[in-house]
């Protein structure tokens, strides 16, 4: 159910730019931000996004994965990468 926006697009279309920018700085949540605020900031690139898919996983492992709350999907991921990334490793020190 979509929440209807309670933003006054007609008192804001009215507002001059300096009216804008004086209300943001009187809002204590939403405070503008200056160059100095960005000076070290740093570029972070996403991971790729995740590829929905099926998968079947015994009830009483999905059981335990769930067991620990919401993200279980999140956590069984982690612990494939974690296994995807011991196999690479241990396949690199074996070709080495």
């Amino acid at each position: 159910m979509k929440k209807e926006s309670l933003t006054d697009y007609e008192r804001l279309d009215a507002m001059t730019d300096e009216e804008i920018e004086a209300a943001a700085w009187d809002d204590p949540d939403a405070q503008p931000t200056d160059e100095a605020f960005w000076a070290d900031a740093e570029l972070v690139i996403p991971k790729e996004p995740k590829t929905p898919i099926h998968i079947r996983i015994d009830s009483d492992v999905l059981r335990w994965f769930k067991s620990f709350g919401p993200g279980y999907q999140s956590r069984i991921n982690e612990v494939l990468e974690t296994y995807v990334k011991h196999k690479k490793e241990r396949s690199a020190k074996v070709e080495s």
